[in-house]
Parts: structure tokens; sequence; C-alpha cells
């Protein structure tokens, strides 16, 4: 039996993504709670749990960039021709949420409110693109002859918003249970009292997806509640209120490590319901990613090298993460 090259590059993309996912989550949560947080002392703790290593969690998204490119070229060429905007969009939200993070701290008292709403509006612009990404993807994208062929504006539907929408909750609730583990004192107390309305509101959320996405997406609901697909579903709502009830537990005893660390396996739980409801398309609703993959030859150098990069990367961002432990008090800073 040979080695499936696809799928490995495959599983190697995915990780990616949801790393990207979990790592700038949060960062880009952080952005999104600035409105709720008035203090500039509470405002500069919020953004110097994540200074110093916010810029290396976008690796895993160059990562899942290169990677889509190098082994998918079809659905590389695809995607980014049906979402140019979106994705653009997120680009520069992306870049102006960079800027502000080393500029806030060089600004006056007087101008520092403009680095402000760059944070903000950056990390509200490139959550919700990212979100409406999402929902696009799932909707589908339709191809013929291996080009995309539907307009440039299909991204944009009510479903799209909503999911632009709902990934702002998702990732404010990563951003408000990563600032529980980071700080102390007010600040995490303000957060321990936004914790719960977000969880609720992100429940709701998932819970209209998962009722309107196989209202709409008869393949989709043909692939969740056919057998056996049902039994590999039908864990991920029970685990999402299990892991939920948690959360709220974890809150109410004001903890300071557990509700970050479930959040993810929320967010880990709804990455795996998409998995499983597009699963093995990489271009839903008809192309896999056996019919996206460059020739082996291809795939298989470029293999060497993602084998010899992941390694260093995880090494560093497990170092980082190491030498910035604990909590971070008013009197830290890293500019």
């Amino acid at each position: 039996m040979g080695i499936d090259l696809p799928l490995i590059w495959f599983v190697i993309i995915v990780f990616g993504i949801m790393m990207y996912v979990v790592m700038d989550g949060f960062d880009l949560g952080i952005g999104l709670l600035y409105p709720f947080v008035k203090k500039s002392e509470d405002r500069d703790v919020m953004m110097n749990t994540v200074a110093p290593v916010w810029d290396g969690n976008e690796t895993w998204l160059v990562l899942g960039g290169a990677g889509l490119y190098g082994a998918f070229p079809l659905a590389y060429s695809v995607i980014l021709d049906a979402l140019a905007m979106p994705l653009t969009i997120m680009l520069f939200g992306l870049i102006f949420r960079g800027v502000a993070f080393e500029f806030r701290f060089k600004a006056s008292e007087e101008k520092r409110h403009i680095w402000d709403k760059s944070f903000i509006w950056g990390s509200v612009i490139a959550t919700f693109c990212q979100g409406v990404v999402l929902g696009a993807f799932i909707d589908g994208l339709p191809v013929v002859n291996r080009v995309y062929a539907g307009g440039a504006m299909d991204w944009l539907t009510p479903f799209t918003v909503f999911c632009g929408l709902g990934l702002i909750v998702a990732y404010a609730l990563l951003g408000c249970t990563w600032l529980i583990l980071k700080t102390e004192g007010s600040l995490q107390q303000r957060m321990h009292d936004l914790a719960k309305p977000l969880l609720f509101v992100l429940l709701a959320v998932l819970a209209v997806v998962s009722i309107w996405t196989p209202m709409t997406h008869a393949d989709i609901a043909h692939r969740w509640f056919s057998t056996p697909n049902l039994f590999w579903f039908l864990p991920v709502p029970v685990l999402v209120v299990l892991v939920s009830f948690f959360i709220v537990k974890a809150v109410n005893r004001n903890a300071h490590y557990s509700p970050f660390i479930l959040t993810l396996v929320l967010v880990f739980l709804g990455y795996s319901g998409l998995g499983i409801s597009v699963w093995p398309n990489i271009i839903p609703p008809s192309i896999t990613f056996w019919q996206a993959a460059s020739p082996p030859a291809s795939q298989g150098f470029i293999l060497v090298g993602a084998l010899i990069i992941i390694p260093i990367i995880l090494f560093y961002t497990f170092w980082g993460y190491h030498v910035f432990r604990g909590k971070v008090t008013p009197d830290q800073g890293y500019h």
C-alpha cells in the first residue's frame, strides 16, 4: 500500500488552520473585548498578555496558505478567486491591528485612542471576514472545468454574514477566557462576568447554524443523518453541551485555567463538526482533496520541507508561551 500524500497534506493543512483559529482566535478576541474595558491601564494589560507572542500566532495561517498552494493548487485557485474580496479585507484588518500593537505604546495619551480604535476595528474586520469565508466555504463553491464558476459577490449571503457575527462571539469568548487565565484583580473579575453571557450567545449561534445548515444544504443533511455518519456526528452536540456545563461551573467558582482549556475544547468540537460536514471535500460540495491534489512528486518534495519546519514552529511556539507564562500585571510591559 502506497503513502496517501493527499491525505497527509490534508491533515497538515487542517492542523495548521486549527492552530491558527485557536492561537490567533484569543488574540483577535482581546481586540473584540476592548470596548468592554475603558481603563487605559487595563487595556495595557490586555495587550501585554499577547504582545510577546501575537505575531508568531499568524505563522500557522501562512503555513496553511502555503500548504494549500503547493499541495492542492486547484483548491487554492478556486478559493482565492471566489473569496478574494473577504480575504483581502481580512488582511487589511490584520494589518491595522498589527500596526496598533506597535504604535499604541509609543503614542501620546491624547493620540492613544486612535490606535485603540485601530486595534478594535482591525480585530472586528478580520474576525468577521474569517467567519464570512467559513460560511461561504460551507455554502459551497461552484466549479466548472476546474475554474470557479460563480460571481464576485456570491460569498455575501445572510448565512455567511451570520457566520461572521458568530465567529466574533466565538473569538470574544476565547479572548475572555484567555484574560481570565493571564490577569488578576478587577480585570479578571470583569472577564468572569462576561464569560457566561458570551458562552450562552455562542451556544445560541451554534444552535442556529446547526439548524440552518442542513435545512439549506441537502448534501450536508444527508451526511449528518445517514449511517454510519450519524454515529460520528452525534457525540459532537452532546459533548458541546457537556463542555459548556463545565465552563459555567468553572466560571462560577472563579477558576483561572479551566475556562480557557474548556473553551479550546469547545472550539475544537465546532471545528470537528465542520470537518464531518464537508469530508472529504476540499472544495464543497463535490471536489475531494484527492481530485484537487498536485502531482505526487510535488507533494512529496514539499512534504520534506514541511516535516522540517513544522517541528521548528511547534518548538518556538511552545517556548515563547513557556517563557512568558504566568500572570501579567500593570507594572509589566513588553514595549
